[in-house]
């Protein structure tokens, strides 16, 4: 549990000089018409990447916009895995939403193990519209796919998602701090989910009813009592810390949570900046 990973996502803002005044779609418009032309792509990406390892990560999530399935080509992944070899950087999931077709669920699959992973960690309307197709695309490719919690008020809903039939394909990818937007304790949540967890986005929100992203430790998430959760549940994956201001570069916090991380893994009590 002491790999840590930075989540892609937390740049949505980026292409919009960090204002984004119409919502999470607009962060992906933009996105997606930065890092889709191929003749700019591995440039721009390998800034991206050169980011995180400045920030002294080497495990990333990558956000959908990014390397989108609706409009990545081999070229695109066969660059992406390039500059990733490059940096030494490991994909630990492919973030966001997977498409409502069979088609875009199955490409999403392609793209994902592409950039050598297995998990695909968001969400998908097909799960809804047809389970059967969902379950048999994962089967096909191997793949896991965590249902990220957003709308979710409680852990049950999620599991009711999550079902019973999907013999290890359809897991959890726990962001806690939606479940503190939604009012419920994330550590407790964890607990709950227990063996279901297949993935997390370690987050801090300023306070619930809200989604005003912060710095691990300066919210209302007990930051320590998850890390003490994910150790009760035998949590051996990656802790990915998620940051998505609207209105700022959030570099400079996503390291400082790290640091802040890495003292809680640690034992030690986290050293909070003046």
């Amino acid at each position: 549990m002491d790999r840590i990973s930075f989540n892609g996502a937390n740049v949505v803002a980026e292409q919009l000089g960090w204002n984004m005044t119409k919502g999470w779609g607009e962060g992906d418009a933009a996105a997606t018409a930065y890092y889709s032309p191929i003749a700019t792509f591995e440039e721009r990406f390998d800034a991206f990447i050169s980011k995180v390892v400045a920030s002294g990560f080497d495990h990333v999530d990558i956000w959908s916009a990014m390397v989108s399935y609706k409009w990545a080509t081999d070229a695109h992944i066969a660059a992406a895995n390039r500059v990733l070899s490059e940096h030494g950087v490991t994909v630990v999931s492919y973030g966001a939403g997977f498409g409502e077709t069979p088609d875009e669920f199955r490409r999403a699959n392609e793209v994902i193990l592409g950039l050598g992973s297995r998990l695909l960690g968001g969400v998908t309307p097909l799960l809804y519209s047809d389970r059967e197709a969902t379950l048999s695309i994962l089967a096909e490719y191997g793949t896991v796919f965590g249902i990220e919690n957003h709308p979710e008020r409680n852990p049950k809903e999620l599991t009711d998602k999550i079902g019973t039939d999907h013999d290890g394909l359809i897991t959890a990818t726990v962001d806690t701090g939606w479940f503190a937007t939604q009012g419920y304790d994330p550590a407790q949540a964890l607990r709950e989910l227990g063996p279901l967890v297949e993935h997390v986005h370690l987050k801090d929100i300023r306070a619930a009813g809200a989604h005003e992203t912060c710095a691990l430790g300066d919210g209302i998430v007990d930051i320590a009592d998850c890390v003490a959760a994910l150790r009760d549940i035998d949590y051996s994956g990656v802790i990915s810390i998620e940051h998505e201001p609207e209105d700022h570069d959030p570099y400079p916090e996503v390291v400082e949570s790290r640091a802040r991380l890495l003292d809680v893994l640690a034992g030690r009590a986290p050293q909070h900046a003046a």
